[in-house]
């Protein structure tokens, strides 16, 4: 088992499983991997951050500044640096910080701007993990995409025998090697993805847009980073950026400029999957001032764009694997089977509008995933991490009937 080059940060919360964490650090760097550590404030009650420094060889992070020397410690760095960051023992207390979005100590300011995975190992007595309000936490989190190690059962601080330990030590540095091991299954492959809208400029101020906050696509890049991939995203104006460092990351604002980013890459892509919702038409003529409100209509002429996702069907390769999307109010799956044909896809992915709390701006979706062998995939309501990590199963099983 070997984590060698893999750069993983180490949090560790206020538990009495806190002592297991010492144990825990050093499977990891026997494995390879660099590791820091992340103390909470609780976590100095049970077991020094001397402890963690000698074993990791690196200075310990509790505090957002050292009080002596003043120095600094920049949550973002961390978060860029590592691979990984595993939580190990986390309480019930940052679960629910983490599942609120609060942030009031060094690990959680980490956690929140957090690019990399993370992956956490719950440890509280029997009661208080069966309690609903850390059941709710759970689900938030695992909806958000957080990779949980389940409890074991066993003898408890409490005196009582149940559910609620940490998992032991080498029980965590295995779920950590399979992560690692079965994530890289696209190492080597060059992705190109496209996400967000575009806005077609009226006049300096104004625009022709459209409701997507291009979460879902941002999703399929990281996935795909975490897969090993060498990731470019194309990306229309978005609130919203990818959390891992290593994403070749081209914003664009109108389908012009996403055509020819896109066009640029698409050559020596072997995936390349458009999620992003381009304007069909813009604009005829942009006015070089703000126009003035006057009374009566404005009327505006409007012109096709150039559609991007059918020029690159046209020039698709015959190891390229092209994926589309498809968003649709009424007889969906016959349009996403006839774009499909039209474009020379080899899968869409179909939205329904229909389907509640997904589609546009929602952090869940659903979605009927069709390939060209006649496959069919149906999907649940899940996060859009887990609807990600779906929408590549089917793209490697694909990809291996294109061998």
């Amino acid at each position: 088992m070997s984590l060698a080059g893999k750069k993983i940060l180490l949090g560790v919360c206020g538990s009495i499983a806190a002592y297991k964490a010492a144990s825990l650090l050093r499977l990891l760097t026997k494995a390879g991997a660099e590791v820091k550590v992340l103390m909470s404030p609780g976590a100095k009650d049970f077991i020094t951050p001397l402890t963690f420094a000698t074993l990791s060889g690196h200075p310990v992070y509790s505090s957002f500044a050292d009080a002596d020397s003043g120095r600094w410690y920049s949550h973002i760095e961390l978060s860029l640096w590592a691979d990984l960051l595993l939580i190990a023992p986390v309480s019930a207390n940052t679960l629910g910080k983490m599942a609120a979005g609060l942030c009031d100590n060094l690990l959680l300011a980490t956690f929140l701007s957090a690019r990399c995975p993370v992956m956490i190992a719950p440890a509280m007595d029997l009661d208080m993990w069966k309690n609903p309000a850390t059941m709710r936490n759970i689900e938030i989190l695992q909806k958000d995409g957080i990779l949980l190690i389940p409890v074991a059962k066993g003898p408890l601080a409490s005196g009582l025998d149940g559910e609620g330990r940490m998992a032991e030590p080498e029980d965590i540095l295995g779920r950590v090697a399979d992560f690692f091991k079965q994530g890289q299954v696209l190492t080597g492959h060059k992705v190109l993805i496209s996400a967000g809208p575009t806005y077609e400029a009226i006049d300096p101020v104004r625009f022709i847009g459209n409701q997507s906050s291009g979460k879902m696509g941002i999703a399929l890049a990281d996935k795909a980073a975490e897969m090993g991939a060498e990731v470019t995203l194309v990306l229309g104006p978005s609130a919203y950026t990818p959390r891992h460092s290593s994403i070749s990351l081209i914003k664009v604002v109108s389908a012009a400029e996403m055509k020819e980013k896109v066009d640029a890459e698409y050559e020596k892509t072997d995936i390349c999957i458009m999620s992003a919702a381009v304007a069909d038409y813009r604009p005829e003529t942009i006015a070089g001032e703000k126009i003035k409100k006057k009374e009566g209509q404005l009327q505006l002429n409007l012109v096709k764009t150039n559609d991007i996702l059918a020029g690159l069907g046209e020039q698709k390769k015959k190891q390229q694997l092209l994926v589309g999307f498809a968003l649709e109010t009424r007889d969906e799956e016959n349009y996403a089977h006839d774009k499909m044909t039209r474009k020379n896809l080899d899968l869409v992915v179909m939205n329904s509008l229909r389907d509640a709390s997904a589609g546009f701006g929602t952090d869940t979706n659903k979605v009927l995933i069709l390939n060209r062998w006649g496959g069919r995939k149906e999907t649940a309501l899940l996060s859009k991490m887990e609807i990600a990590a779906e929408i590549w199963n089917q793209i490697l099983l694909c990809k291996n009937k294109m061998k």
